[in-house]
């Protein structure tokens, strides 16, 4: 009997476009973005605000956000908007995590 679990998050990188063009950059994510996870979606992301473009997360595959995870999703947006040339946007939100983003009144941020 193996006592291996599946892992907590998980993640595919597609890019397109260029810098003359602008890049594109979609990670589909899944799994769960908490403590134990959340540093790991920042290190990938922030490299890419520094770049510029556009960074969409696309959680249709995520099971949940929690407090941690929710902090680390806002720190990146703001770096993105503080960047000046950079969007950072998240799709497919599951009904669970736009209640979190509502409760939190951080809705108008992501969307």
């Amino acid at each position: 009997m193996s006592t291996e679990s599946a892992p907590l998050f998980t993640y595919e990188v597609a890019e397109a476009g260029n810098a003359e063009t602008g890049y594109i950059t979609t990670i589909a994510c899944h799994g769960r973005v908490v403590t134990q996870t959340a540093g790991e979606l920042k290190d990938l992301v922030k490299p890419l605000i520094s770049r510029g473009g556009r960074i969409v997360l696309d959680f249709s595959d995520v099971a949940g956000v929690d407090s941690q995870g929710l902090g680390t999703l806002v720190g990146l947006k703001i770096s993105a908007l503080g960047a000046g040339y950079c969007t950072f946007e998240c799709t497919n939100l599951s009904p669970r995590v736009q209640e979190l983003l509502r409760i939190t009144k951080l809705t108008h941020l992501f969307s």
